[in-house]
């Protein structure tokens, strides 16, 4: 007698291959048996008639890292299908970290109150996560900035050569306590601040260690194959394996920005480089309020940004920035700028910003800077989406057979201490909106291909073997889901609404979706690099 036996479903095993009609039996945590297995007994039989049988997908760029920590349940993630997550990216994590209070500086989502920070090394984070009960695994990278911080505070500039082989030295350690990569945001203080040779020297740690690179590159916009010449560059000089992060270029980039970025990776490849890259799903891009302050006015700390912000002078002075990390703000395209996440005006949320500065009699500029003073400790926190990315730039990346879907956003719930957050506007929906727009609706790939984006290639990616495919012996990681009727509900007005069409979720062989209910079961685990 088996554990489990999915019966009825087509079973696609993750690698892209076309589905077969056949059984699947689990044995505690893993897949035990395929084939015909209308004659074995099992303690739960779950009805898989007419659905598609795939690994439970793994979401290869989330930053999770807090919002784990404060309720493991990863709601939105289970119901869509979600069985591992990877947190750590852009350069953020929860540690390694000096003191506390970095947590609060470092871990989007962060919410004072909600978690006790019992942690400093990356070590004892992940040991933090494993005593709490988890919806998905948790595979997690450790973060530029957060070593940078950990090393440099809040000086604004490059490490000097000693504090560069203290980073290294966190970095090692941070690897050899469980972190699965190595991430840097280069768009955002303080990895701005980073020098390629730099760069260079830290990849070279990843890849002695054999783990992935990803890089949320300098800049996708006007001087996009700069950014991305800059991550092939160091990965190459590294050594290290690659992964560009979110890598369609964002408004202000010429209209084949995306086709040549693609070029340059596979000419990289051609050399040898070990490259690879992912997009999000959707044409929204997210990031903090804050990151569009040039890299001089956010040093010092909340108090300090908050007496620049007030300070008529240095506020023209930060008006006039040339260079803002999205150029839709300096052609001042308000009216594609939405808030998505603000506690001091959580009425205004879904309301774009020309609509915002009006609502308030003001430039919608100024709106912005005001709403970040406003938001006081959580400043950090304030958050807003925009139309920056091309469907047409999507479509074409999701063309090539190396490209991974990615949600770029947090595991939250709509109920309990994580009610009022929200990560991005596809948060409660990005693997359903991927299968449902890109894969039925507009058939860029085929569904068994569309899987693989989802299972197999992360988890190869990830250097992960025995999950994201379905084969006797692999993590019994499964989604079973209505290929036709698979739906993202979520909008900037309500982006909180769940997924639907997946029917069952088995995360290490333990039920947490049957019949398209949530079960109380959190089986999920966390994984370590070593």
């Amino acid at each position: 007698m088996l554990s489990i036996v999915i019966r009825g479903g087509t079973v696609f095993d993750g690698t892209g291959k076309p589905g077969c009609n056949v059984d699947l039996g689990i044995e505690g945590e893993r897949i035990a048996a395929i084939g015909d297995l209308s004659r074995t007994e099992a303690e739960l039989d779950v009805d898989g008639s007419g659905l598609a049988v795939s690994p439970g997908f793994i979401d290869l760029h989330t930053h999770s890292d807090f919002t784990l920590a404060a309720d493991g349940r990863a709601e939105s993630q289970v119901h869509q299908g979600v069985t591992t997550e990877v947190i750590g990216q852009c350069g953020y994590s929860c540690a390694p970290v000096r003191r506390p209070s970095d947590v609060a500086l470092m871990a989007p989502g962060y919410t004072d109150g909600m978690i006790d920070v019992d942690w400093s090394t990356f070590g004892q984070y992940l040991d933090h996560l494993e005593r709490i009960q988890l919806g998905v695994n948790v595979a997690a990278f450790v973060g530029h900035g957060t070593i940078h911080r950990a090393v440099l505070g809040d000086a604004l500039r490059s490490a000097d050569d000693d504090e560069l082989q203290e980073m290294k030295v966190l970095l090692e350690e941070s690897i050899d306590g469980g972190a699965y990569g190595f991430s840097s945001g280069l768009e955002y203080w303080p990895g701005s601040l980073a020098t390629p040779d730099q760069l260079a020297e830290l990849a070279s740690v990843a890849a002695k260690k054999d783990v992935l690179y990803a890089t949320h590159v300098r800049n996708r916009d006007v001087f996009y194959d700069i950014g991305f010449g800059e991550a092939i560059s160091t990965a190459r000089a590294g050594g290290a394996r690659l992964q560009i992060s979110h890598i369609q270029p964002k408004h202000g980039a010429p209209e084949y920005a995306m086709e040549h970025a693609i070029k340059m990776v596979e000419s990289a490849k051609s050399h040898g480089v070990d490259v690879a890259y992912d997009v999000i799903p959707h044409n929204w891009s997210h990031t903090k309020v804050l990151a569009i302050l040039p890299q001089w006015a956010q040093e010092g700390g909340v108090d300090v940004v908050t007496a620049r912000l007030k300070d008529v002078t240095q506020r023209d002075r930060i008006k006039r920035n040339p260079k803002p990390m999205w150029r839709l703000v300096s052609d001042g395209l308000w009216e594609r700028i939405v808030l998505m996440q603000s506690e001091a005006n959580r009425h205004m949320v879904g309301m774009n910003f020309s609509e915002i500065g009006e609502r308030r009699g003001q430039d919608p500029y100024d709106a912005a800077l005001d709403m970040l003073i406003e938001e006081g400790e959580n400043m950090t926190h304030l958050m807003w989406t925009s139309q920056s990315f091309s469907e047409s730039d999507i479509q074409l990346a999701l063309s090539q057979p190396d490209c991974a879907v990615i949600s770029d956003t947090l595991a939250l719930s709509p109920e309990g201490c994580l009610k009022h957050h929200i990560g991005s506007l596809s948060g409660y929906g990005w693997a359903a909106r991927f299968l449902q727009h890109y894969v039925r609706d507009q058939k860029v790939l085929s569904l068994s291909e569309g899987i693989r984006r989802l299972t197999s290639l992360p988890a190869e990616r990830l250097g992960v073997s025995d999950r994201g495919v379905l084969k006797i012996g692999a993590k019994a990681d499964i989604t079973v889901f209505d290929a036709g009727l698979i739906t993202s509900h979520c909008d900037v007005v309500e982006p909180r609404r769940f997924a639907t069409g997946i029917a069952h979720v088995l995360v290490n062989g333990v039920p947490s979706m049957l019949n398209g209910e949530r079960t109380p079961n959190d089986a999920g685990q966390v994984l370590r690099s070593c």
